[in-house]
Protein backbone atom coordinates (compact mmCIF):
# COMPACT_ATOMS: atom_id res chain seq x y z
CA UNK A 1 0.00 0.00 0.00
CA UNK A 2 1.09 3.55 -0.68
CA UNK A 3 0.39 6.00 2.12
CA UNK A 4 0.27 9.66 1.13
CA UNK A 5 -0.64 12.61 3.35
CA UNK A 6 -0.96 16.20 2.10
CA UNK A 7 -2.06 19.19 4.17
CA UNK A 8 -2.80 22.83 3.47
CA UNK A 9 -4.05 25.68 5.63
CA UNK A 10 -7.00 27.65 4.30
CA UNK A 11 -7.98 31.08 5.59
CA UNK A 12 -11.71 30.46 5.89
CA UNK A 13 -14.35 28.99 8.15
CA UNK A 14 -15.02 25.26 8.40
CA UNK A 15 -18.46 25.95 6.93
CA UNK A 16 -16.99 27.57 3.81
CA UNK A 17 -14.40 24.83 3.26
CA UNK A 18 -17.05 22.15 3.77
CA UNK A 19 -19.37 23.88 1.29
CA UNK A 20 -16.73 23.52 -1.44
CA UNK A 21 -15.32 20.06 -0.71
CA UNK A 22 -18.61 18.33 0.10
CA UNK A 23 -19.93 19.08 -3.40
CA UNK A 24 -18.48 15.75 -4.53
CA UNK A 25 -20.04 15.99 -8.00
CA UNK A 26 -17.65 18.92 -8.54
CA UNK A 27 -14.58 16.76 -7.82
CA UNK A 28 -13.16 16.85 -11.39
CA UNK A 29 -12.92 20.66 -11.15
CA UNK A 30 -10.19 20.33 -8.51
CA UNK A 31 -8.89 16.77 -8.83
CA UNK A 32 -7.36 16.51 -12.30
CA UNK A 33 -6.88 12.74 -11.80
CA UNK A 34 -10.67 12.39 -11.71
CA UNK A 35 -12.15 12.92 -15.16
CA UNK A 36 -15.81 12.15 -14.45
CA UNK A 37 -18.10 11.15 -11.59
CA UNK A 38 -21.52 9.51 -11.74
CA UNK A 39 -23.65 8.84 -8.66
CA UNK A 40 -25.20 5.38 -8.81
CA UNK A 41 -27.13 5.34 -5.52
CA UNK A 42 -27.47 6.92 -2.10
CA UNK A 43 -28.37 4.51 0.70
CA UNK A 44 -28.26 5.26 4.42
CA UNK A 45 -25.59 7.94 4.20
CA UNK A 46 -23.42 6.00 1.72
CA UNK A 47 -23.04 7.38 -1.79
CA UNK A 48 -22.10 4.75 -4.35
CA UNK A 49 -20.60 6.13 -7.51
CA UNK A 50 -18.55 5.38 -10.56
CA UNK A 51 -15.55 7.57 -11.30
CA UNK A 52 -13.40 7.73 -14.38
CA UNK A 53 -9.77 8.37 -13.52
CA UNK A 54 -7.20 9.94 -15.82
CA UNK A 55 -5.01 6.84 -15.72
CA UNK A 56 -5.98 5.17 -19.00
CA UNK A 57 -9.61 6.34 -18.52
CA UNK A 58 -10.13 3.52 -16.01
CA UNK A 59 -13.50 3.29 -14.27
CA UNK A 60 -13.59 2.64 -10.52
CA UNK A 61 -16.42 2.18 -8.07
CA UNK A 62 -16.39 4.11 -4.80
CA UNK A 63 -18.42 4.31 -1.63
CA UNK A 64 -18.42 7.79 -0.13
CA UNK A 65 -19.33 8.66 3.45
CA UNK A 66 -19.71 12.31 4.44
CA UNK A 67 -19.37 13.32 8.08
CA UNK A 68 -20.46 16.98 7.86
CA UNK A 69 -17.75 19.55 8.54
CA UNK A 70 -15.30 16.77 9.52
CA UNK A 71 -14.47 14.11 6.91
CA UNK A 72 -15.13 12.70 3.48
CA UNK A 73 -14.15 9.04 3.21
CA UNK A 74 -13.90 7.49 -0.24
CA UNK A 75 -13.42 3.73 -0.37
CA UNK A 76 -12.47 2.24 -3.72
CA UNK A 77 -14.53 -0.95 -4.07
CA UNK A 78 -13.86 -2.04 -7.65
CA UNK A 79 -11.42 -1.13 -10.40
CA UNK A 80 -7.71 -0.50 -10.74
CA UNK A 81 -7.49 1.33 -7.37
CA UNK A 82 -7.88 -0.42 -4.03
CA UNK A 83 -7.94 1.46 -0.72
CA UNK A 84 -9.16 4.77 0.66
CA UNK A 85 -8.88 8.52 0.28
CA UNK A 86 -9.90 10.47 3.38
CA UNK A 87 -10.28 14.25 3.46
CA UNK A 88 -10.28 15.75 6.95
CA UNK A 89 -11.05 19.27 8.20
CA UNK A 90 -9.46 20.57 11.40
CA UNK A 91 -10.51 24.00 12.65
CA UNK A 92 -7.88 26.44 13.92
CA UNK A 93 -8.51 29.93 15.30
CA UNK A 94 -9.01 31.74 11.96
CA UNK A 95 -8.34 28.99 9.48
CA UNK A 96 -8.87 25.34 8.60
CA UNK A 97 -6.32 22.59 8.06
CA UNK A 98 -7.42 20.54 5.07
CA UNK A 99 -5.75 17.14 4.94
CA UNK A 100 -6.02 14.39 2.36
CA UNK A 101 -4.66 10.97 3.24
CA UNK A 102 -4.46 8.04 0.87
CA UNK A 103 -3.95 4.41 1.73
CA UNK A 104 -4.00 2.96 -1.75
CA UNK A 105 -2.58 0.40 -4.12
CA UNK A 106 -3.15 -0.70 -7.66
CA UNK A 107 -5.23 -3.86 -7.77
CA UNK A 108 -4.43 -7.21 -9.32
CA UNK A 109 -1.41 -7.55 -11.58
CA UNK A 110 -0.92 -3.76 -11.54
CA UNK A 111 -0.02 -3.90 -7.82
CA UNK A 112 3.69 -4.00 -8.69
CA UNK A 113 3.39 -0.44 -10.06
CA UNK A 114 1.92 1.06 -6.85
CA UNK A 115 5.28 2.63 -5.93
CA UNK A 116 5.58 4.20 -9.36
CA UNK A 117 2.22 5.97 -9.12
CA UNK A 118 2.70 7.13 -5.51
CA UNK A 119 4.52 10.33 -6.55
CA UNK A 120 1.95 10.95 -9.28
CA UNK A 121 -0.92 10.70 -6.77
CA UNK A 122 0.94 12.91 -4.28
CA UNK A 123 1.57 15.57 -6.92
CA UNK A 124 -2.07 15.45 -8.05
CA UNK A 125 -3.24 15.75 -4.45
CA UNK A 126 -1.01 18.79 -3.83
CA UNK A 127 -2.38 20.41 -6.99
CA UNK A 128 -5.99 19.65 -5.95
CA UNK A 129 -5.50 21.03 -2.45
CA UNK A 130 -3.96 24.23 -3.87
CA UNK A 131 -6.88 24.61 -6.31
CA UNK A 132 -9.38 24.16 -3.46
CA UNK A 133 -7.49 26.71 -1.33
CA UNK A 134 -7.42 29.23 -4.21
CA UNK A 135 -11.15 28.77 -4.90
CA UNK A 136 -12.05 29.34 -1.25
CA UNK A 137 -9.68 32.24 -0.54
CA UNK A 138 -10.47 34.27 -3.69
Amino acid sequence: MATIVVQTEINATVERVWEVISDIDNEPKFWKGTKEVKTLSIEGGVIKREITIAFRDQKCLQEIQLKPKETIKAKFTKGILDGTKIITLTSKSNSVILETSWDIKLSGMMNMFTGVIKNHIKSGTEQAMNSIKEEIEK
